[in-house]
């Protein structure tokens, strides 16, 4: 059975592929050698009469299509040169489609926005630092440690969010300036902070590497000092994250020493010392110290 039905797929292919096959020659040949009565087939039939009526009807048609066609012309000559934004009134404010544009691209950037301009950046690496040095790899996982970071970041960055929000988004909502008025007025409080946290030797850095040069720190743009700001936060982060490991360090030495002397050469080190570091960071408060000293260097 299984034989037959090999010979009978392959005997339906072959008897397919030789039927198209002789489609296609069958059609190419009436192609070649009687195009006239395929350009018949395809002609209408001149039998019948065509009427005055029609002719005229035929002329308005095209007459009407052309005056279409320069009427949308007329109307998009103007839009194909290019994008136009078009402002309400005289008021010089955007567009509602325009600002739902800017208000979706500012929501797509607030990550960046919240890691390169705020604390968020210095709180978090050293929360991570402290989970390591205690020797605890999920604990507190990392969705508490990105929520104490955020929530901390608010408390910290308040201030500078209460005058973005008195000098730039209520004037900006009564009318009293305009979009890009409002831009450079939240400008100022951001340069505020981030002056306040940036070492002069990372803004020289950055400002030698541009090839510019500015008379005062005011003038430096915000390409520059944004990344001078985050080299500054890094490094604060990584010298509290030092401080933070030595304690603990001395833990697992004493605890390796220990079980050296002992002989337990088998015995993970990590494994004893672990409890007693969580030991020492609770009778030292060790959060209270961590978040109270973390946030304290911010001010």
């Amino acid at each position: 059975m299984n034989r037959f039905m090999k010979k009978f797929k392959a005997v339906y292919c072959n008897a397919s592929f030789i039927f198209a096959i002789a489609v296609l020659m069958v059609t190419i040949s009436l192609c070649i050698f009687y195009p006239d009565s395929v350009n018949a087939s395809q002609s209408p039939s001149p039998s019948g009469d065509i009427s005055t009526n029609d002719v005229t009807n035929d002329l308005d048609d095209v007459k009407s299509l052309d005056s279409g066609d320069k009427d949308l012309a007329d109307a998009t000559s103007d839009s194909t040169n290019g994008l136009s934004i078009y402002y309400n009134n005289e008021s010089g404010s955007l567009s509602t489609p325009v600002r739902m544009f800017l208000v979706l691209t500012v929501l797509s950037l607030a990550p960046s926005i919240l890691i390169m301009l705020t604390s968020f950046t210095r709180i978090i690496i050293v929360l991570h630092f402290v989970r390591t040095a205690i020797g605890t790899q999920t604990a507190p996982p990392n969705q508490v440690l990105v929520g104490l970071a955020l929530f901390l970041t608010l408390f910290i960055m308040w201030p500078t969010f209460s005058q973005v929000n008195e000098k730039a988004i209520k004037p900006l909502d009564e009318g009293k300036i305009t979009q890009q008025e409002a831009i450079k007025e939240a400008e100022g409080p951001f340069r505020e902070f981030m002056y306040g946290q940036t070492q002069t030797k990372d803004i020289k850095l950055f400002v030698d590497i541009s090839g510019d040069e500015y008379d005062d720190y005011d003038d430096v743009p915000f390409t520059t000092l944004v990344p001078a700001f985050i080299l500054s936060e890094l490094r604060t982060a990584f010298i509290l994250g030092f401080l933070i490991y030595i304690p603990f360090i001395v833990i697992d030495m004493v605890v390796s020493s220990v079980l050296m002397s002992m002989g337990m050469m088998m015995l993970p080190p990590t494994t004893i010392s672990m409890p007693f570091k969580v030991l020492l960071f609770i009778l030292a408060d060790g959060w209270d110290l961590v978040i109270g000293n973390l946030v304290k260097t911010f001010y």
